[in-house]
């Protein structure tokens, strides 16, 4: 990898911006349509997604229950919500809320299903929101869930060097996105939240990046490392550069990253 500094023209989006424009494509997509398999919508059904970023598992379900059914996407980012909106079918009829998973402003029982992809291990208070979850579902109503981790070698590597040479504030975040992998804490935070017949499924996935120095740009550009990175020096990001990009090497696969992790998916009801 060439020692690229951090440019913020060549990312002239906004972070949410950024976030559907690279990381959806590479990781969100795919791991959206297991979800959506997982979940084995029907036509008609009441479909809420829980922190739903850019909103790809949401538009994703409005195709599944069709015009008979209703879909609402909620997350607690306006940013997130907007880009959300700017990219949604206009004839794709989808309510969002902005709103924090604690604290739903929806009535009891008015979901068939929710769908949470990628997204509990960032709610302060995890217990309350799956409170919330199952509040909102009708009885018999079912909950989908999936989460990555553990920290997957590629991704140790990166928070290792950006608590290095950036921040250590920055290897915190790595660390939460692959903080929720257990299935026993996963099983023991369902049954508490009062859900029954909790299923933990955990398979390996494999996904296909850009090549490295693209892939760690669009990262950090598509999250809150960019504020972080962004204020950097040349020299540290060279430095970073430097120091992921001989490991990242080991992952290379004809010219892009292959990442292999293990995905957990719980369902409930």
């Amino acid at each position: 990898m060439t020692q690229t500094i951090f440019n913020a023209g060549d990312y002239n989006g906004s972070g949410p911006e950024n976030y559907e424009k690279y990381f959806v494509p590479a990781i969100s997509a795919p791991l959206a349509a297991d979800l959506i398999d997982v979940a084995s919508l029907r036509p008609g059904e009441r479909v809420l997604d829980v922190a739903c970023g850019t909103g790809v598992v949401t538009r994703l379900a409005a195709t599944q229950v069709g015009k008979a059914g209703s879909v609402a996407g909620l997350d607690v980012n306006p940013g997130m919500l907007s880009v959300a909106r700017s990219v949604t079918p206009s004839d794709a009829a989808i309510d969002w809320y902005e709103t924090s998973a604690e604290a739903m402003p929806l009535p009891d029982d008015a979901f068939d299903v929710v769908l949470c992809q990628m997204g509990l291990q960032f709610v302060p208070h995890k217990l309350q929101a799956l409170k919330e979850i199952r509040r909102i579902l009708r009885p018999g109503g079912r909950v989908v869930l999936n989460f990555p981790g553990p920290t997957p070698e590629l991704f140790a590597v990166f928070g290792d060097a950006l608590a290095r040479h950036i921040d250590s504030k920055c290897a915190e975040f790595v660390n939460v996105v692959f903080s929720m992998h257990s299935g026993d804490e996963l099983w023991g935070l369902m049954t508490d939240a009062g859900f029954e017949d909790v299923e933990v499924h955990q398979t390996q996935r494999t996904l296909r990046l850009p090549e490295p120095e693209d892939f760690l740009w669009q990262y950090i550009h598509s999250t809150p490392l960019a504020a972080f990175v962004g204020k950097a020096t040349d020299e540290q990001r060279a430095a970073l550069v430097d120091d992921i990009g001989g490991v990242w090497q080991r992952f290379v696969v004809d010219g892009s990253l292959t990442l292999e992790f293990e995905l957990t998916t719980i369902c409930g009801k």
